[in-house]
């Protein structure tokens, strides 16, 4: 049992204010594997006031020094790999490989934001004016619980490259990987106060990270919903804002496409993470005179998927993160069946076997319509629709036919048809044939799924204000 009544603050672990404690669940079991005692506005208070003092010299420091600082924070995961692995399995559910490979991705971060630093060009000469980035300040970075360490690395590698200070609020139902990654970026020797951690609630921490006026800029992966809220109320000061929200990710299979290799990839790709990430391809769009193949191959393949322990080996989708996602999937599935899809595998309830964690069944709907709330609704759990068409440009609207633009999928033989269908859709990231990944490439989302970029330079760019320098050569006499 984890007692986790200390937040990060200005070099050191110190008491909690807040006195509002919750249990921590290990998904997989239901077993309480924790408790932690929520901060409140008077800690994130003083968390921002630590990394505003810290702000002013930390903006001083040279690339050398920051690169140096994010190589050990890349250094201090990797020795801490197997403790910060096994705290997200028993913490989140997620299957241990999967996890393994995400901790990896999040160390890996630092050094790829070492080296987009050292060719970003922080001054530049436009004209005869002296155009110079500087950073902007204090930022408050705020997580979800579906990749704890990937989002806080996503966010704190910029922050540092560009020589911002930040307070974190990640989620407070992930408070022990917070935890283990906090000991390790205490063991990185970073200047005291540049990095700050307040576990809390969103309506309390967030919020106040949000409202306060020293909070230059707000990062934000999570809800659509909430960030709508984060952007009204960040207004009122005039917060920079990145916000990385949510998807209902289209994955278009043209008629031409090899669908026996297609159709299972894009299983895999809709029930990653357990379902529980905002890129997953929700939405199967399919020939409609291949409807009944492409039923077939997706129920073999689901029935070969493993649900279960996450520590078991071949384990894919683990339980949903806790009983409140547990039962929003559960709503889902039966709205699908009550507003006339049709389920061809999975269904409500629990997988025989697995009635002591958080598993739903992985669910597949065929013959969904753009009016069902399964196919417009981000469900964050293994649920797949599967939609027809008749035409390309049909399928290239139902693609679009949503509020979300975050990632897309599109599988051909033909590259030329692949990329004709890929420009016309409208999001961030679209994948052809596969899946893949460039960390320096920009991440976010068109539409209602976010506002601004994440990694590379475009990711660094966010955390930098521009200022024009004039008459800077010149000297009257």
């Amino acid at each position: 049992m984890r007692i986790i009544d200390e937040i990060y603050m200005n070099g050191k672990f110190v008491k909690t204010n807040g006195t509002e404690v919750q249990e921590l669940i290990n998904p997989a079991t239901r077993e309480v594997i924790g408790r932690v005692t929520l901060g409140d506005e008077r800690d994130t208070q003083a968390a921002i006031a630590a990394a505003k003092e810290a702000f002013k010299t930390f903006k001083n420091t040279t690339i050398e020094e920051r690169s140096q600082m994010l190589q050990r924070l890349h250094d201090v995961m990797m020795e801490k790999f197997d403790l910060l692995n096994q705290v997200a399995v028993d913490e989140y559910g997620a299957p241990a490989a999967a996890t393994a490979g995400r901790t990896q991705y999040a160390a890996k971060n630092f050094l790829h934001n070492m080296d987009v630093m050292k060719e970003f060009q922080f001054e530049k000469q436009i004209g005869k004016a002296k155009v110079v980035l500087e950073p902007l300040g204090v930022i408050g970075l705020i997580t979800p619980w579906n990749a704890n360490y990937t989002h806080i690395s996503t966010k704190l590698a910029p922050a540092i490259a560009a020589g911002c200070t930040v307070v974190i609020k990640p989620s407070e139902i992930s408070a022990i990987q917070t935890q283990i990654i906090a000991e390790c970026f205490h063991e990185a020797g970073i200047p005291a106060g540049v990095i700050n951690f307040v576990n809390g609630r969103g309506d309390v921490v967030g919020a106040e990270l949000t409202r306060n006026p020293d909070i230059a800029m707000i990062s934000f992966t999570g809800s659509t919903q909430v960030g709508r809220i984060i952007a009204r109320d960040g207004a009122a000061t005039m917060k920079r804002m990145v916000l990385e929200l949510g998807g209902k990710s289209p994955n278009v299979i043209l008629d031409d496409a090899d669908f026996n290799k297609a159709i299972p990839l894009s299983v895999m790709t809709a029930f990653s993470n357990s379902g529980q990430a905002c890129h997953v391809g929700s939405r199967l769009i399919v020939p409609e005179q291949r409807l009944e193949e492409v039923k077939q191959l997706v129920v073999k393949t689901v029935e070969g998927i493993k649900v279960g322990n996450p520590w078991e080996n071949g384990t894919y989708i683990g339980p949903m993160v806790n009983q409140k996602q547990y039962e929003t999937v559960q709503r889902y599935i039966k709205l699908g069946s009550e507003e006339g899809a049709e389920l061809i595998v999975g269904g409500e309830g629990h997988p025989e076997g697995l009635e002591n964690g958080y598993y739903v069944k992985p669910t597949v709907f065929a013959n969904v319509t753009m009016d069902m709330t399964i196919a417009k609704e981000e469900i964050f759990g293994p649920v797949l629709s599967i939609l027809t068409y008749k035409t390309e440009e049909e399928a290239i609207e139902l693609a679009n036919d949503t509020i979300y633009g975050l990632s897309a999928y599109v599988s051909s033989s033909n590259l030329e048809s692949a990329n004709r269908v890929a420009s016309q859709i409208v999001s961030g990231r679209v994948l052809i044939n596969g899946l893949y990944d460039e960390p320096k490439a920009p991440f976010g989302g068109f539409k209602q799924s976010g506002i601004g970029r994440e990694f590379g330079a475009y990711g660094l760019a966010a955390y930098v204000e521009t200022k024009t320098i004039l008459g800077h050569d010149v000297l009257h006499h």
